[in-house]
This record gives C-alpha cells, sequence and structure tokens, in this order.
C-alpha cells in the first residue's frame, strides 16, 4: 500500500471489569450523590463555573485517597492504565505512572462540559457511573484541526479516524481512556436523568 498511517490518535474504551460492575456501580453512585451535598466547596464553584451541573474537580480532587471504594476503582483501573501505555509504547523505565487527581461529575439536563484539555497530566479518562439513555457521549477533536488549510469538509460517510470530531458513547461500567493533550467535551445532557461518572488524571512527574 502507498498510502501509511502516522501520528495516530488512541482512545481506549473498554468495560471496568467483566462481573459485579453494577454492585460497585450502586456504591460509587452512593457516594457521588451524597458528596454532591456535603461538598459546600464543589456546591459553590459548580454555581460559577458549572451551570446547573456538579462537580468536585476544585474541591474533593483526590477522592481515591478518600474512599474506599474510589481506591478501589482506582486498583481495578490499573490492568486498563497498563493496557494503553502499552499501546501508546511509552518509555516508563524508571518512571511511575500514578494517579494524581479522581472526581466526580453530576450533569441534570442541559447541563454541558466546554470543549478542554487536562495540562500537566500524561493520560486522562473517565469512568461511567450512571449513563440514562440518550445521554451525551465523549466528544473529540482531531487536533490538528487548528491546522486545516483549505481543506474541504470530510464526507458526511467519513471512517471515524477522518473526522474532525468523534464520539464515544457514554456506558454506565466502562472506562474510556485517552492522552491528556487531547481536547474534548460533552455535549448538553438532552435526558430529564442525570449522567454520572468519574474522571481522573495519570502523571509521571
Amino acid at each position: 500500500m502507498p498510502i501509511q498511517t502516522l501520528f495516530p490518535t488512541y482512545i481506549y474504551s473498554a468495560p471496568l471489569q467483566r462481573a459485579d460492575w453494577r454492585k460497585f456501580n450502586k456504591q460509587l453512585l452512593r457516594e457521588c450523590l451524597q458528596l454532591q451535598v456535603d461538598d459546600e466547596a464543589g456546591q459553590k464553584w459548580s454555581q460559577k463555573n458549572y451551570p446547573g451541573g456538579y462537580t468536585s474537580y476544585h474541591s474533593a480532587h483526590r477522592m481515591q485517597q478518600i474512599s474506599p471504594t474510589f481506591a478501589q476503582l482506582e486498583k481495578y483501573l490499573r490492568r486498563h492504565v497498563r493496557s494503553f501505555v502499552k499501546t501508546l509504547e511509552l518509555d516508563m523505565t524508571g518512571r511511575e505512572l500514578a494517579m494524581t487527581d479522581c472526581w466526580v461529575n453530576i450533569m441534570p439536563q442541559q447541563v454541558a462540559h466546554s470543549m478542554h484539555l487536562h495540562p500537566l497530566s500524561t493520560l486522562s479518562g473517565t469512568y461511567y457511573v450512571q449513563t440514562p439513555k440518550g445521554c451525551a457521549g465523549l466528544k473529540f477533536e482531531d487536533p490538528r484541526l487548528e491546522k486545516f488549510m483549505a481543506a474541504p469538509p470530510r464526507r458526511a460517510d467519513a471512517s471515524p479516524a477522518n473526522r474532525a470530531w468523534s464520539v464515544v458513547p457514554a456506558e454506565a461500567g466502562k472506562v474510556v481512556l485517552f492522552e491528556s493533550w487531547l481536547r474534548h467535551e460533552v455535549s448538553a445532557n438532552p435526558v430529564a436523568a442525570e449522567r454520572i461518572s468519574i474522571s481522573f488524571n495519570y502523571n509521571w512527574f
């Protein structure tokens, strides 16, 4: 073939575990909802910066160090992170990739999470606790988008690899991993039920 693929962008998506994830999610759900009630600092920050929703990103952002349930989530994530690192061919010799942040996101109807990335992190990801039918997925932006010059629009039936944006569906019990420099967003939740997820970062320095 005369065509070769260079500089690919990888997205990892897989079930957190094969069994008992529903029972585990019930416990996570209880703790997420309780945190929303107890976290006054997070409530105030969310009112100003996350209208209509709740996030503990600027208050309780190291939940793996506070809650045994979140610490168990970190343990479950380890094999997924190792697998993704292997795919990325990162040289981790003499380096330790550790979870640095772990926080809760609760998105009621019409709440959105604007396009952003995760500075000073290596890998980032999301684990889905509650995903009502029809809720928004995780939308990724082609990192080359700002460099496209005089490029015609992509065909409507273009493959995901050739689109300017691609959406990974939000599914309870699944984890999504990506490199932290990759810009992403969550569109407004179109359904009445709350979309609840746990986001996290990993770093080696």
